[in-house]
């Protein structure tokens, strides 16, 4: 089982390794869903970490159409997180009719060809999920995985929708799907009976108190670890 959590400094970047977590997802401005993280904090988090971390690049919150101004603040970004060791990126784009915008997802995966990719949460806004995990397939070389709550505001909400992508990734061998968002310890163990993923990310469901500004719930993360993926 393969905990992510969400972490936005050097200082809980160490936090989340000490308490258990297996891989990193860097953000800033948690409050606006998670935009592109400052450049020296994500060196410092790099240079401070043994566990994997990735990198999120949303320069904006005003959804996952981006223009040509934005196309190319993407690529610089990633340009620059490139330049300092970045491999692991979290990211995603839609066109206008919200469907995979491949022509950005291509150009992204042609700088470096060691670049991975998790599809965020705009694979949830996209038109068609299942339409949309055919379309990202085909680029499965880079993008990796795909976070989603099954195109509901919860995985809980969307827990059937997550079960009929996971049967969709087993039968293609497509990227990993990887259940996110209403996670934590009230309800992960009826979820994951039911889902039984490989891999979950964690926002502050991880956390103590349920907020981003509590410390990691260490006992819940090592529950979770332990939980054996086809038998509870």
């Amino acid at each position: 089982m393969i905990v992510e959590a969400i972490v936005r400094n050097k200082q809980e970047a160490l936090e989340a390794e000490k308490a258990g977590i297996d891989r990193l997802e860097l953000v800033s401005n948690i409050q606006l869903d998670g935009l592109t993280p400052n450049v020296d904090v994500t060196k410092e988090v790099l240079n401070t970490v043994n566990i994997p971390v990735q990198v999120m690049i949303r320069p904006h919150n005003h959804g996952f159409f981006y223009l040509e101004d934005d196309n190319d603040l993407i690529k610089s970004t990633v340009d620059q997180m490139l330049n300092i060791g970045v491999r692991n990126f979290v990211f995603g784009a839609l066109n206008k009719n919200k469907t995979i915008d491949e022509t950005l997802i291509t150009e992204i995966l042609s700088m470096d060809s060691d670049i991975r990719i998790t599809f965020h949460r705009a694979f949830d806004y996209s038109r068609d999920l299942e339409e949309s995990y055919r379309i990202l397939t085909k680029y499965s070389y880079g993008v990796e995985r795909i976070l989603t709550s099954g195109g509901a505001e919860t995985c809980v909400d969307g827990q059937e929708k997550i079960k009929k992508l996971m049967k969709m990734s087993t039968n293609v061998k497509g990227p990993i799907i990887m259940p996110g968002s209403g996670l934590d310890k009230t309800n992960f163990m009826s979820f994951h009976q039911e889902v039984r993923a490989s891999e979950y990310h964690f926002g502050k469901g991880v956390r103590h108190n349920q907020s981003y500004s509590g410390n990691f719930n260490q006992a819940f993360i090592h529950s979770v670890k332990n939980v054996n993926i086809f038998e509870i």
